[in-house]
């Protein structure tokens, strides 16, 4: 059977190689191994112009991943910025918004980590805190924490005991979005996962970084959701499904 395809979000900053020295789009490598461990087909989605490309795009895909990165603008949910936080990134939150809000509607699976999670949040009309300690291991070390799954929900499916996860941010959700329920929590009381209850497909957040750890649970939980969409999608067009 074709392993889904899974899109991931990228940056677009500066970067050197060879003699080279311009605008790149970049992504870690431990997204698109983690997809590969996972089961899935990993692709990589440069930022775009948030209009209708970003339906076109996600249309083309079996499941959806937003990968980390800067700070959300502040504005984006009505807040002033903290001095703490970082240069906003108005393009990619633009263009990470749009692939949130098509994916949900088109009802493709989609995971968001750290940033991602945020950024789904903000996208259902959260909010966040500019500012929390104790979340890394330091100016770019990651942290280790427990995370508690709350029970019943599908992260708790996936990963249904407390486990340490790898994590590097400062910022985390404040007031759930519509519709979105808390999944998981640190020993601070922390949102470390959250969820989108009651949606034909699977919506999930992670406030932690599971592309820094062997563990592919919540990324096969996303590969699993997408390969069921995909093969639900080839049932309703008549085409050929194959077994599982």
């Amino acid at each position: 059977m074709s392993r889904p395809v899974i899109g991931i979000s990228t940056y677009q900053d500066p970067a050197r190689w060879g003699v080279w020295e311009m605008p790149a789009v970049l992504l870690p490598a431990a997204y698109p191994r983690l997809v590969r461990a996972a089961g899935g087909l990993a692709v990589l989605l440069p930022p775009d112009e948030a209009g209708g490309a970003a339906g076109e795009v996600v249309a083309a895909l079996d499941g959806l991943v937003i990968a980390g990165g800067a700070d959300v603008e502040p504005a984006r949910y009505g807040a002033a910025p903290d001095p703490r936080t970082g240069p906003p990134s108005q393009a990619r939150d633009a263009w990470e918004l749009a692939l949130i809000g098509a994916a949900i509607e088109q009802r493709v699976p989609v995971l968001g980590i750290c940033r991602g999670m945020q950024l789904l949040n903000v996208a259902r009309g959260g909010t966040l805190h500019q500012h929390l300690d104790d979340h890394t291991g330091g100016l770019g070390v990651f942290g280790s924490h427990p995370v508690t799954p709350v029970p019943g929900t599908v992260y708790a499916r996936a990963v249904p005991e407390t486990a340490m996860v790898p994590a590097y941010h400062h910022q985390a959700v404040d007031r759930l979005g519509a519709g979105l329920a808390p999944s998981a929590h640190a020993p601070d009381g922390t949102v470390e996962a959250l969820e989108l209850p009651g949606h034909e497909s699977l919506v999930l957040g992670v406030q932690w970084h599971p592309e820094m750890s062997e563990d592919t649970r919540v990324m096969a939980a996303l590969v699993e959701a997408a390969r069921h969409r995909s093969r639900a999608a080839r049932a309703e067009s008549g085409a050929p499904v194959a077994p599982s």
